[in-house]
């Protein structure tokens, strides 16, 4: 039977933090901080923190040890690799000296600023460092999350080749952000090429009606996996400029907007052995509360 696994796509998102809503007021540290979310959703965590600078082998380890042998973590990779501006501090000193002149006056940089070299030796490095996560069975998916001013063409394609090749045997889920991928003319073709590739499609839930909207489908292409991600429906910042993540996700879902995924989430448990679903509603504890709300609704359709 598919294991259905619920989480959040942070467990120290600073709006959770100042509202005081989840963890009790004596847990204050990060190390409390991690198991007291265990506790509370033992099964699965997304890691956001990666997506702004590499991971490392310590935090990995840190990870291992205060979380339950069955926890699982999903990561997110980082922004260079997703054609994302990447603050160019994040990056390990040792290789921000060896771009160019003008790169390293640059705040933020492209994945193109990057030589060949350097951007094989920055995978590298993303990979050793989640290694003790894999070897505990712990790691679950790296989560690639493409822009929305990424499109479905030649150059496109081969980018998710490139990661997927240098992610080695590391689990690997797709997010698209641009609606294209999925419209009629395109949707066969990027589902059969993550399939081909041994790709998880992240399913989402988010604001429609823009560009970037990507329609709320149900659809496994990697027999080990389907990722799920919530975005809430407030399409009125969803790609407003200027506005912070947990304004654009400011939202809660109804029980009736949850219930709409029940079935589809049946459905994606009968074609893959797991099934992650992370709510990332990044506003005081919407999350806490939507994660919830839709684990009762799944518990309750099985019983």
């Amino acid at each position: 039977m598919s294991v259905i696994r619920i989480g959040l796509s942070s467990w120290l998102d600073k709006s959770l933090l100042e509202s005081g809503l989840f963890y009790p007021p004596e847990i204050n540290d990060a190390d409390g901080r991690l198991r007291y979310y265990a506790s509370q959703f033992p099964q699965l965590v997304e890691v956001n923190s990666t997506y702004y600078a590499l991971p490392s082998e310590r935090n990995a380890i840190y990870w291992n040890q205060r979380t339950p042998d069955d926890f699982i973590f999903d990561i997110k990779i980082y922004s260079l690799f997703t054609q994302h501006p990447t603050e160019a501090r994040s990056l390990p000193r040792d290789i921000l000296q060896q771009l160019s002149q003008e790169a390293q006056a640059k705040s933020r940089i492209y994945l193109n600023d990057v030589p060949p070299e350097l951007t094989e030796e920055i995978i590298a490095r993303y990979v050793s460092a989640l290694r003790p996560l894999h070897e505990r069975g712990k790691l679950g998916a790296i989560l690639l999350q493409f822009p929305r001013w990424f499109y479905p063409r030649r150059d496109s394609f081969a980018q998710i080749e490139w990661l997927k090749e240098h992610l080695g045997d590391y689990q690997a889920a797709v997010e698209f952000r641009n609606s294209r991928w999925l419209d009629d003319r395109h949707r066969d073709s990027t589902l059969g090429f993550l399939r081909d590739h041994g790709l998880a499609y992240v399913c989402v839930d988010e604001p429609q009606g823009h560009p970037s909207s990507v329609p709320p489908l149900a659809e496994v292409t990697s027999p080990e996996l389907s990722y799920v991600r919530f975005h809430g429906r407030r399409a009125e910042t969803w790609e407003k400029e200027g506005v912070t993540v947990q304004e654009r996700t400011k939202y809660i879902y109804s029980p009736a907007e949850l219930q709409e995924w029940v079935p589809k989430i049946e459905h994606l448990t009968d074609e893959a052995q797991e099934v992650h679903i992370l709510m990332n509603t990044n506003y005081e504890d919407h999350a806490v509360r939507n994660a919830r709300q839709l684990k009762l609704l799944l518990d309750q359709a099985h019983t």
